[in-house]
Order: structure tokens, then sequence, then C-alpha cells
């Protein structure tokens, strides 16, 4: 399977891709944000209800895709390891400043958390599980998921969005891929139980929230069920929440 060729349809890419979504979005004939690039193509414009596409925005994800994925998702694990508030700012130890160290330049306090490389949490290459999976598709298989939890999906609207699938510049097995996430259960125990370490169920939980609304009864259910059979402490789901919030408000 083509990976990137999916992901660049799902998440958009750092050229034309996220060009064609973002100029979509300022109009307001498609929604921006994670789903950017897939947007653009029409698939996260029916997958995602109005009201969740406009809250799923943040210029952060929007430019940054999966990579921003992990950023977020690196940046909350971190903090709930250091025992620390989600908006706790980093201090830099004595005499290690920007003015002091001419190479090291601030990050400003919006800047988007970098993973590091190498790590579970570096999704702008490929990141594989034990099992051998790419830790990206199975974000895309959660974020799908979630995005269905509120039932607004019915075998009509799937049919459509079947058909936009079919229109994506992805080949066969990559649109196979999403056809089959499409028709499967809405299920969190079942996402859930594709984590192997923290790590992995903070990425698969960043993402799910970046993928619903909490405004609605059912996908707060669904978050918080996800969250139980992921074995996520509060403090780290009040810090992944603190992420996505801060993210979204970068709109």
């Amino acid at each position: 399977m083509d990976v990137n060729s999916l992901l660049n349809s799902v998440m958009g890419t750092a050229g034309a891709g996220i060009d064609k979504a973002v100029t979509s979005a300022k109009s307001g004939s498609m929604p921006g944000g994670l789903l950017g690039g897939v947007a653009a193509g029409g698939l996260a414009a029916m997958l995602l209800t109005n009201k969740k596409a406009r809250k799923m925005g943040g210029k952060a994800i929007k430019y940054g895709g999966m990579a921003a994925v992990g950023g977020l998702a690196y940046k909350a694990w971190r903090d709930h390891k250091e025992n620390q508030t989600a908006a706790q700012p980093q201090t830099a130890p004595p005499g290690s400043t920007a003015a002091s160290n001419p190479g090291v330049t601030k990050a400003p306090s919006d800047a988007l958390p970098v993973a590091p490389v190498g790590s579970i949490f570096d999704l702008a290459e490929e990141q594989q599980t034990k099992q051998g999976e790419d830790m990206r598709l199975i974000l895309v298989r959660a974020m799908i998921s979630a995005a269905k939890a509120d039932g607004h999906i019915d075998a009509t609207e799937r049919a459509r969005i079947e058909q936009q699938i079919s229109d994506l510049a992805i080949g066969a097995e990559e649109q196979q891929f999403l056809v089959e996430q499409l028709r499967a259960a809405s299920d969190p125990i079942t996402i859930a139980r594709l984590s192997e370490s923290e790590e992995q169920a903070t990425e698969i939980y960043l993402v799910s929230m970046l993928a619903v609304d909490l405004d609605t009864d059912e996908e707060r259910r669904y978050l918080d069920r996800l969250g139980d059979a992921l074995h996520l402490s509060s403090d780290l789901r009040q810090n992944i929440k603190h992420e996505v919030q801060r993210a979204q408000a970068q709109g």
C-alpha cells in the first residue's frame, strides 16, 4: 500500500493539496483543519458534520497534517510524564538562553510542538508498531471511527462517500482501505485494541478527539469509552484536550 499517497488524500500535503484545501475552507465551501486535503476532494465534507468540520480547524494542524498530530500528542504525553499541566511554560536551564546561545531560537508560545525524530510520535515518517502496522494507518482508522460516532452517516450517505473515494487520485488498494474503514462499526473498543503502549494510546485518543464534537452526548460517550479502553489517566486526557483546544484556537 502507498501510505504516503493515502495520507496525502486524507490529510493534505504541504503543497497544492493544502493550498486548495485552505482556499476552499476560506471560501466556506469546504472544511479546513485536520482533513483539509480530503476536504478539497469532498470526503471530509460528507464524513463530518458542518459544525464538527468547523471545530476541527486550526492552522497548525491545517499546515502540519499527520506530523502535527504527532507533535501535539508528544507534548501532551511529555507533560503528563513530567507531572506538569499542559499550560505550564517550558523553561530553559540557566545559561542556555537564546541570547547566550546564538544558534538557539526560542520558539513562540503558539509554535507547533515537534516530536523527537524516530520516535513513535514522529509521524512525518513511517513508524511501525510491534505488530508491523504503520501507526499512521492506525490513526486514520481511529479518526474515521470517531467521526462516525454520532451516527449521522446512513446507507445513502455512505454510498455517496464511497463514490467520492473512488474519485480520489489514489490506487485501488488505498481506496479499498478507506472503504473498509467507512463500512466498519464505530467501535472505540476495537480501536483501543490497536494500541500497544501509552504513547500510541495518546496519539489514538488525540486524533479521535480532533474528529468529534464534544458538544454531543454520543461523541462524548465514544471518547469516554475510548479513553477507558486505552487506560488513559484523567491527567493525560486533560493534557490531550488542552493541546487539541490550543491547536483549534489557532485557526
